[in-house]
């Protein structure tokens, strides 16, 4: 999905005017009411149809995905050094590196999600430590995306350094997994994560007594 360039202000206004329109939907009873915020929704496709390379049936799909009141999704990353390298996993949709993470789950805490996000795509038992981080993404991250995330950033340690789980299943979504120094990062999946995020994240790590960063 190709979306305009990150400081595209009018992005923030159709995102906003998704999320009027769903929330609206979810907590309107009146017939003539709902009927208005459909249309309003109609509007926002057709705008992200029109502007953003993207065809009204996916568009559709997108939102008719995104139910209930309108409201940030979570993306738990988990940050790993062994010695002066981080653990990064390659991901299959782009070919690129991050470090592992995804979708908080219902019904898990944060540490929780991102400590099962290392094991399934890495392979690796660890604990979270410590939070480093909270980002708004789109203040971090591109492309932009026609829904809002906030990511937590981990520290974790390694419940175990010799390697991965030995039943350990390649994921669906990972091809590859590896350990790099801060100065040798491979091609980043830049939606996910930055070189900048990384350092700043191995940084905050390195400096025990430091507060959690947030926006």
């Amino acid at each position: 999905m190709k979306l305009p360039r990150k400081n595209a202000p009018w992005l923030g206004w159709l995102r906003e005017l998704q999320a009027i329109a769903q929330t609206g939907l979810c907590y309107s009873e009146g017939p003539y009411d709902r009927e208005r915020y459909a249309q309003l929704r109609e509007l926002v496709l057709h705008m992200v149809e029109a502007h953003c390379d993207l065809p009204l049936g996916q568009a559709q799909a997108l939102f008719e995905s995104e139910v209930g009141p309108a409201t940030p999704r979570v993306d738990v990353r988990g940050v790993v050094l062994q010695e002066d390298r981080v653990l990064l996993v390659r991901e299959r949709s782009d070919g690129c590196w991050s470090l592992p993470g995804g979708w908080a789950d219902v019904g898990e805490s944060p540490a929780q999600s991102v400590v099962r996000e290392i094991l399934e795509e890495s392979g690796y038992r660890a604990r979270a430590t410590r939070l480093l981080a909270l980002h708004d993404r789109d203040r971090h991250n591109s492309p932009p995306l026609v829904y809002s995330v906030y990511k937590l950033f981990f520290a974790c340690e390694l419940e175990d350094e010799k390697g991965p789980e030995v039943s350990h299943e390649p994921n669906t979504e990972i091809e590859a997994v590896g350990f790099f120094p801060l100065t040798e990062l491979p091609p980043l999946s830049l939606g996910r994560n930055t070189a900048e995020q990384i350092a700043r994240m191995v940084e905050l790590i390195q400096t025990p007594l430091s507060p959690a960063e947030f926006d």
